[in-house]
């Protein structure tokens, strides 16, 4: 899934400081430490058939061109990675990474530019071949490949010779700076300390991937499972079935429960049908969750009835984004003055009602999150209150060399009721049209317009976009977006303003070797601030996260780290 994220609305006030839950939980079992609960015993529901009701389809289902990091989606349960985040509680270990192949979290040496890890003994493939060192080093070079865009840009920027290096497809080029000693070990070396590395290794493109069964584009009609599910049937865009992998061993993998002996991923569902049978839990909707749609307003008003749906609802919080993204190449937005107006101008209660209404989104004006764990520093420089201030932007607008207003396309999907849908463009129209500025909506289906935002070339002026947390930093909030280093023109390109500022970049690198998690937050929030100034994005929105489980669904705690359903660890009765 890309970082193009589906909104995730929801009511509450995102925790400060370890991005911690409220888990709810049914079918006896008690979910995340739920007071006055059954304590959950691994053992009580195992087998039967867990449905994912879902409006987004899972998109290309191949590791290197998935965009999720360790959380309890649907690759983790296929795909195993050096290290994962901690899935065996919903408390603030959750959001630490453990290890997973590897038999730690790695070790560095020469300042942390350089990482060793070592395979867990008797690791198996679907087939019950053997998963070797080489494997890993080959799935992490297969997703440098422009024949596979999408993934997590950091290792193109982290690895020595990873700029330049275009993937195994194009004469079998192998990356140097991944070397593989003997077959369970594997050493990174990096051009720049990077203490987050065990974080960034709970990527998908960590996933081994053994060379002689890579089908290039095709292989993510049937990668080769690593983790305890195998695809059996992927029909793109609809269903994805998974099975148990015979070959893998709990006994090697302490963080999946793997509880039901089938998962059946539907796709491509309104999400008023997806609520609504997630309510009615009949039949097989009685052991369905989603990982994509937040309850709505029909529910949220049926929550203390009879039917206990506040017993079936978890709720969790995350550090993400929405906002206005400009290409800052594109005339008119690399005015900055355009831009600016712009910011005085949009009216974000009406983006709030658009998601669902205050009780479902905050406001937002930083960059950053309003969570201490990212160094949330407040700032508002184009100040227009909620309802924007019109008055104000038109001012800016004939600064701007634009007296009589302008006209302007704003690119967006067709997910209705999402941060990147046709409920919010409508509402930025309306508001811009007050400040003078005429406002043309373009809308493109979900893949196509992914694709299209995250390449340069095909890049809009300004659309909607989203950004979360990768880890509880700073650092991955801000460089992927604002690094003019991880600027990819072949696809997969987050730095929607194609900023390349060589001061940025810098800050960037200074701040990444801090080891001082209070330091290097205060200094993340000064330079969120900085890039504030120049509006290089407008702000729009924090969601929150609240989902509604079958009633035969149990252990439906939701993962700290990205605020999902931990899929890895829900059993069914």
């Amino acid at each position: 899934m890309s970082k193009s994220r589906a909104l995730y609305a929801a009511t509450g006030v995102a925790l400060l400081s370890s991005l911690a839950v409220a888990c709810g939980s049914g079918g006896g079992g008690g979910g995340g430490g739920t007071a006055g609960k059954k304590a959950f015993d691994p053992a009580d529901y195992q087998g039967g058939t867990l449905t994912v009701l879902n409006q987004r389809d899972q998109g290309h289902f191949d590791p290197a061109r998935l965009y999720t990091s360790g959380g309890g989606k649907i690759p983790t349960l296929v795909f195993r990675t050096l290290t994962t985040r901690n899935h065996t509680t919903d408390g603030p270990d959750s959001a630490k990474p453990v290890p997973d192949l590897a038999t730690d979290l790695g070790t560095p040496s020469d300042g942390a530019r350089t990482w060793t890890y070592h395979l867990k003994a008797g690791l198996k493939y679907e087939d019950g071949t053997p998963i070797t060192a080489q494997d890993v080093k080959y799935g992490i070079e297969r997703s440098f490949a422009a024949e596979l865009p999408g993934g997590a840009p950091y290792l193109r920027d982290w690895l020595i010779g990873g700029e330049s290096y275009q993937g195994p497809y194009k004469g079998g080029k192998e990356l140097d700076s991944i070397e593989v000693p003997d077959d369970r070990t594997i050493v990174f070396h990096l051009r720049k300390p990077e203490g987050d590395f065990p974080y960034l290794a709970t990527a998908t493109q960590f996933a081994p991937v053994p060379k002689a069964k890579d089908t290039g584009v095709n292989y993510e009609k049937h990668p080769v499972s690593s983790g305890p599910y195998k695809v059996v049937s992927n029909d793109q865009g609809k269903t994805i079935v998974l099975d148990r992998n015979p070959h893998w061993s709990k006994q090697l993998d302490d963080q999946r429960l793997a509880g039901p002996d089938r998962i059946v991923v539907q796709s491509g569902l309104d999400p008023a049908v997806i609520n609504q049978r997630l309510a009615g839990s009949t039949g097989a909707d009685a052991k369905a969750v989603t990982t994509d749609t937040d309850i709505d307003a029909s529910v949220l008003a049926r929550l203390n009835g009879p039917q206990g749906l506040k017993d079936r609802v978890a709720t969790g919080y995350f550090g993400e984004t929405w906002y206005l993204a400009f290409n800052t190449k594109a005339k008119p937005f690399d005015n900055q003055k355009v831009r600016e107006a712009i910011s005085y101008a949009v009216d974000r209660q009406s983006v709030v009602n658009a998601v669902g209404g205050s009780a479902v989104a905050k406001p937002a004006t930083t960059f950053l999150p309003d969570q201490k764990a990212f160094g949330y520093t407040p700032y508002d420089y184009f100040p227009g209150g909620t309802a924007g201030d019109p008055a104000k932007a038109r001012q800016v607008l004939a600064e701007a060399g634009y007296p009589d207003g302008l006209t302007i396309t704003l690119s967006h999907t067709t997910l209705a009721g999402q941060g990147s849908g046709p409920e919010v463009a409508t509402a930025i129209q309306e508001a811009l049209k007050k400040a003078g500025i005429t406002v043309r909506l373009q809308a493109s289906e979900a893949n196509d317009y992914s694709e299209k935002t995250q390449k340069p070339a095909t890049e809009p002026g300004l659309f909607l976009q989203s950004w979360g947390a990768d880890w509880p930093s700073g650092g991955p909030f801000l460089a992927p977006v604002f690094d003019g280093r991880q600027i990819l023109k072949d696809g997969g390109n987050f730095n929607a303003s194609q900023l390349d500022d060589p001061a940025v970049n810098a800050e960037i690198d200074a701040v990444n070797q801090i080891t001082d998690p209070a330091a290097a937050a205060e200094r993340w929030g000064r330079l969120d601030a900085d890039l504030g100034r120049r509006a290089l994005t407008v702000p729009l929105y924090h969601p929150v996260y609240k989902r509604l489980f079958g009633k035969d669904v149990t252990n439906a705690y939701v993962s700290q780290w990205n605020g999902l359903y931990d899929l890895s660890r829900i059993s069914v009765k």
